[in-house]
C-alpha cells in the first residue's frame, strides 16, 4: 500500500515546514477545514436494494395505481363534451364567406348560422368555451405587452402605460387603455346558442358572471378610481387599436362586469401556455332536477364573427362539455396511472420469477468450482 505523508496538522491549515522558514507570511492551505460537513463524514443512511424490499414496492405501486388510473379514465369518460368548428374554410361552411371578406378594418360585423344536434342529454351545468388554434399566446413578446399596474387601477399607469406595450402603448397622441398586445388581440365573436323545438328557436339562457378566477376579478383587476362613472374616469385616453368600443362600453349595463373588471377581458388576459387552447366563455346552469340542461335535438349557433383568424392559418371552435369532480375531460391521467401501475406490476411479476429461479443463497452447494 502506498504511505500518505498527510498528518493532523496539515488538516487543520498549517504545513509542518511552515514554521522553519522563519518568516511571518505562512504559507495558507487549500484543504477543506477538518469539519464532519466538509470532509464529508456526516451520518449518512443508504438504503440496501434486497429482493424483499424491492418487489412489495413494484406490487404496491401497481395495486394502488391501476385502481387510481381506471377511475380517473371512467370520471373523465363520464364527461360529455360537444365542439363544432366555425371557422369557415370550407365553401359549404355557413361562415365561409364571414371568414373571407372579415378584417379587422370592417366596420360592420358578419353573422352567420351554424347548425348541429345532440345525440345526447347534457345534465348539470354545462360549460360553453371558445377554442382556437395555432394561436401562440406564449409568444415572449406577446406575454410581456400588458401594463399590470395599469390594470390594477393604478392612475398614473393609466396615463402613461408601461413601455413593455409598444407598439400598442399610444393612439393618436393618446394613452391606450388597457394597452399591450394581449388586449390588443381580444377576441370579441358574440355565440348565442338555441334551442329549436318542433320548429320554435328557444334562447339557451347563460351566465357571464363567474367565469373568471376569484383572485383575477377582485385582486389583480380593478378600475381607477372605483367603478363609478367610469366614461370620466377613462377620458384622456384611446381603445385599443382593433377594439370597436371603449373598455368601459363592455358591459355599460353591469357596472360589476364592466372596464378592467369584465370578465370575458379577465379570461383573455390569463394567457394560455399552448398554441391549441381553450377559454371559458358562458355557463349554462341547470334548471330543475327533473330536465336536462340541454335536451338531445337540433341546436342554432348564431356567431356574430368579429375575430379573423385565416390570416394565422388560425381555426375557431365552440365546446360545450360538463364537468366532474376532476375537471373537465382529460383522459390523459388516467391512462398515465394505468400505464405506470401496469409495468410496476409487470416488472414485479418477472423479478420475482428471477429472484425464485436464480437465487443462490439457499443452494451455494450446487455452484460448481
Amino acid at each position: 500500500m502506498m504511505a500518505s505523508s498527510y498528518n493532523a496538522k496539515e488538516e487543520d491549515g498549517h504545513h509542518s515546514g511552515a514554521a522553519n522558514h522563519g518568516g511571518t507570511g505562512a504559507v495558507k492551505s487549500k484543504k477543506p477545514d477538518n469539519t464532519a460537513f466538509k470532509q464529508q463524514r456526516l451520518p449518512a443512511w443508504q438504503p440496501i436494494l434486497t429482493a424483499g424490499t424491492v418487489l412489495p414496492a413494484f406490487f404496491v405501486i401497481g395495486l394502488i395505481f391501476i385502481p387510481i388510473g381506471i377511475g380517473l379514465y371512467v370520471s373523465s369518460n363520464n364527461i360529455k363534451e360537444f365542439e363544432i368548428d366555425y371557422t369557415g374554410v370550407d365553401i359549404s361552411s355557413p361562415c365561409y364567406s364571414c371568414a373571407r371578406n372579415f378584417t379587422w378594418n370592417s366596420t360592420t360585423p358578419c353573422h352567420c348560422v351554424v347548425n348541429f344536434s345532440l345525440d345526447q342529454p347534457f345534465e348539470n351545468n354545462v360549460f360553453m368555451y371558445y377554442g382556437l388554434s395555432n394561436f401562440y399566446q406564449n409568444h415572449r413578446r406577446y406575454v410581456k405587452s400588458r401594463d399590470d399596474s395599469q390594470l390594477n387601477g393604478d392612475l398614473s399607469a393609466l396615463k402613461n402605460p408601461s413601455k413593455e406595450c409598444d407598439p400598442y402603448r399610444t393612439s393618436e397622441g393618446q394613452p391606450i387603455a388597457p394597452c399591450g398586445a394581449i388586449a390588443n388581440s381580444l377576441f370579441n365573436d358574440t355565440l348565442e346558442l338555441y334551442y329549436i323545438d318542433n320548429g320554435t328557436k328557444v334562447l339557451i339562457p347563460v351566465v357571464k358572471k363567474g367565469i373568471a378566477w376569484w383572485t383575477d376579478k377582485h385582486v389583480k383587476f380593478r378600475n381607477p378610481g372605483g367603478n363609478a362613472n367610469l366614461t370620466v374616469v377613462f377620458q384622456g385616453t384611446n381603445k385599443p387599436v382593433n377594439w370597436r368600443k371603449a373598455v368601459y362600453e363592455l358591459d355599460p349595463s353591469d357596472p360589476e362586469n364592466n372596464g378592467f373588471i369584465n370578465e370575458d377581458f379577465i379570461v383573455w388576459m390569463r394567457t394560455a401556455a399552448l398554441p391549441t387552447f381553450r377559454k371559458l366563455y358562458r355557463i349554462i346552469t341547470k334548471k330543475s332536477n327533473v330536465e336536462p340542461t340541454l335536451p338531445s335535438g337540433n341546436y342554432e349557433l348564431n356567431i356574430t364573427y368579429n375575430y379573423p383568424v385565416l390570416s394565422f392559418d388560425g381555426r375557431k371552435r365552440m365546446i360545450l362539455s360538463t364537468i366532474s369532480w376532476m375537471g373537465g375531460k382529460n383522459p390523459f391521467l388516467g391512462i398515465a396511472y394505468i400505464t405506470v401501475g401496469s409495468i410496476c406490476f409487470f416488472l414485479g411479476v418477472v423479478l420475482l420469477i428471477i429472484h425464485h429461479k436464480y437465487d443462490t443463497r439457499n443452494s451455494s452447494a450446487d455452484i460448481p468450482n
